[in-house]
């Protein structure tokens, strides 16, 4: 069972990323986006990174991507729900894509891999949440600093002027 749901989230991520390169409507990219990047989550869960799971799941799906669908929706040049883009390089973009695919299969099936038992790590995130509150405080919440400030002028830019 693991296995097949491994490659269902492998095969989600791949053909959404595929839609957000190819799709010429900008609102469908960011949509694939949201599943290309749960499935990135998925990808850190079957490899016991839970930390990193989470903040992708909060930072990349819940800020950045939220972030660029109200960049889309806020923009003042549209004038209708159908804001399309143009690929001018697709073409290019696909050769050099198929190149690194072909030389990253090579390197692949070229190395020779350690086989060894899969034992489960111990979690992470109990680690990681008494460093960032202890040790790293100062550093987190400067980081939570910068990040108010940006908000804040975000929003003041985004503000019509009369």
């Amino acid at each position: 069972m693991a296995e097949t749901s491994f490659w269902f989230v492998i095969a989600m991520t791949v053909l959404s990323a595929g839609i957000v390169v190819l799709s010429n409507q900008l609102i469908y990219s960011a949509m694939a986006l949201l599943f290309t990047l749960f499935g990135v989550a998925g990808i850190y869960v079957f490899l016991w990174a839970d930390f990193i799971a989470g903040v992708q799941l909060l930072v990349y799906i819940g800020g950045i991507l939220v972030l660029i669908i109200f960049g889309i929706m806020l923009t003042n040049r549209i004038s209708s729900v159908r804001l399309s883009q143009t690929n001018v390089q697709q073409g290019v973009g696909g050769a050099i894509g198929i190149w690194f695919f072909i030389l990253i299969s090579l390197v692949i099936s070229k190395t020779p891999w350690l086989q060894a038992d899969a034992v489960e790590p111990a979690g992470t995130v109990a680690g990681v949440g008494t460093l960032l509150l202890t040790k790293y405080l100062l550093p987190f919440e400067t980081i939570s600093l910068l990040l108010l400030g940006a908000l804040i002028g975000a929003a003041l830019l985004s503000r019509k002027e009369n």
